[in-house]
């Protein structure tokens, strides 16, 4: 392999490593505040919550512009050209913008108030809550442009920094008043929050920054990443409110308790894939972008190797997961929840797939074809609600759990589709060995554990579903350790650590 392959592969590996890690603290704190939400709030009041933060992320992603991803590319082009002037300038333009769609999201959560309210409720008038929401709206928006700033410059360090605080402070303000006052803390807690993660931000984005007045001019020389944006927030309503229409959906027909375990089980499946996916947007965008359009070799390379990598470390987490469902959930949240365990055992599929979509998904945005990238995120927001609720009205929370791995791997045809006759852009047979055999065993793993016990005793079956998840990690760990040298790095480390052991 050539040197300049290795490296490629040690820097995706590390900084999936970086912010996996962060991930992997996030979710023992949030194993702690999960569990203590869960057994103070119940079934009913994680539905609520649910419902109130998908209202939020609604109008948020409806009013930002999608400044919060496309000052990324923006930002990330000045940073490799190496003129600081130009990105100090462009700087406050991003702050600029994100002021203004700020104060439009407050106003649009506050007047959408009473529609809010009858659309996603089927009980009781909580227009005030959505009125005391908008803050939270106008928060998002500055935090949004803060981090694409830091993105975009490549403070990655800082990022992670703020994830993990933020992670802590959520434990820290909402537990107490969750016990003083139940659920009618939620409104509260959102709030705050959306104020602490915005607080967390701005003392890191500030430093690197200072915030200074700039001029109206900066209307007119956001204009490009505006327009980028635009299709991107069509892209993020009709994602945000796919998500608002299947929780409404589930809760006119089911009721909250069916959200809230819905949401449960959607959590636990995103928070594991989330150890891997969380570095994608932070480092892989960024690179991507940056390579030119013309040179579709390294474009498919760089594509590639973060697919790899992702399979190969996303893989084994999923293999766990399936096997530790039974034993996470009622640790996790309470015994309350066990019902959700068949939905999210079906719905881990999705994340084996989402790590080969994924990627791909960045290269409609790294060219800056935008409105291609609204056109199949709103197919794929029609497949997934007709898909869940078809789902849901057949075998409940079930069905859910299956709807939400196929609509993946229809997201997963229609992107690699486009992206081949498009941009040139094909899967590697490295790639495709490599999920097939990762894909086949996570196959013979949820067999293992969810259908063989009809046949055997549940010990062999539970065993035997163990066996395979080692098998998943060593045959990781070798493919890995063969393209980046890893075990060869980890002892080198060790020794200049510890030289006399």
């Amino acid at each position: 392999m050539k040197r300049e392959d290795a490296g490629s592969y040690s820097h995706v590996l590390k900084y999936t490593g970086i912010f996996g890690g962060v991930q992997g603290l996030n979710i023992l704190v949030g194993l702690v505040r999960n569990k203590l939400v869960a057994l103070l709030l119940g079934p009913d009041g994680m539905g609520l919550v649910s419902l109130f933060n998908s209202a939020v992320t609604f109008i948020s992603q409806a009013t930002n512009f999608g400044i919060s991803f496309s000052a990324v590319k923006h930002i990330s082009e000045l940073f490799d050209s190496g003129d600081e002037s130009k990105i100090e300038h462009f700087v406050q333009v991003v702050r600029l913008w994100s002021f203004l769609t700020a104060l439009l999201g407050m106003l649009v959560c506050a007047v959408a108030g009473p529609w809010l309210s009858e659309s996603t409720f089927s009980w009781g008038d909580h227009t005030l809550h959505f009125v005391l929401l908008s803050p939270a709206v106008g928060l998002l928006a500055i935090t949004g442009g803060e981090t694409a700033i830091l993105k975009g410059v490549r403070s990655l360090r800082s990022l992670a920094v703020i994830q993990l605080c933020g992670v802590l402070a959520t434990l820290v303000v909402s537990v107490p008043l969750y016990y003083y006052f139940g659920q009618a803390a939620i409104v509260p807690v959102i709030v705050l929050m959306a104020l602490v993660t915005t607080l967390l931000t701005i003392s890191r984005s500030y430093r690197l920054y200072p915030l200074r007045m700039g001029s109206t001019d900066g209307l007119r020389e956001g204009a490009s990443m505006i327009r980028l944006g635009l299709a991107f927030v069509v892209a993020g309503v009709l994602g945000s409110g796919a998500e608002m229409l299947i929780r409404s959906y589930m809760n006119v027909k089911g009721g909250l308790d069916d959200v809230g375990l819905y949401n449960a089980g959607f959590m636990l499946v995103c928070t594991f894939a989330g150890l891997v996916f969380s570095s994608m947007e932070s480092d892989f965008f960024p690179r991507l972008s940056a390579v030119p359009h013309d040179d579709v070799e390294v474009q498919n390379l760089t594509v590639n190797r973060q697919i790899e990598v992702s399979v190969l470390i996303v893989a084994p987490l999923l293999s766990l997961l399936m096997v530790s469902i039974p034993i996470l959930v009622p640790l996790l949240f309470s015994s309350r929840f066990v019902a959700v365990i068949p939905m999210a055992q079906a719905a881990v599929f999705s994340m084996y797939v989402k790590a080969l979509s994924l990627p791909v998904s960045y290269l409609t945005l790294a060219r800056g074809d935008s409105v291609t990238y609204m056109i199949l995120e709103g197919v794929y927001d029609l497949l997934l609600v007709g898909l869940i609720m078809w789902g849901y009205s057949r075998w409940g929370l079930v069905g859910t759990g299956v709807a939400l791995s196929v609509s993946y791997v229809l997201d997963l045809l229609m992107v690699a589709g486009y992206a081949y006759f498009r941009y040139g852009y094909y899967m590697s047979g490295q790639v495709l060995r490599y999920s097939v055999i990762q894909l086949l065993l996570g196959g013979a793993i949820l067999f293992a554990v969810s259908r063989l016990q009809v046949f055997f005793p549940s010990g062999i079956c539970w065993g035997l579903g163990v066996v395979l998840c080692v098998v998943s990690l060593l045959y990781s760990l070798r493919v890995l350790q063969r393209k980046t040298s890893l075990w060869t790095a980890l002892t080198t480390k060790i020794k200049k650590r510890f030289p006399h052991a």
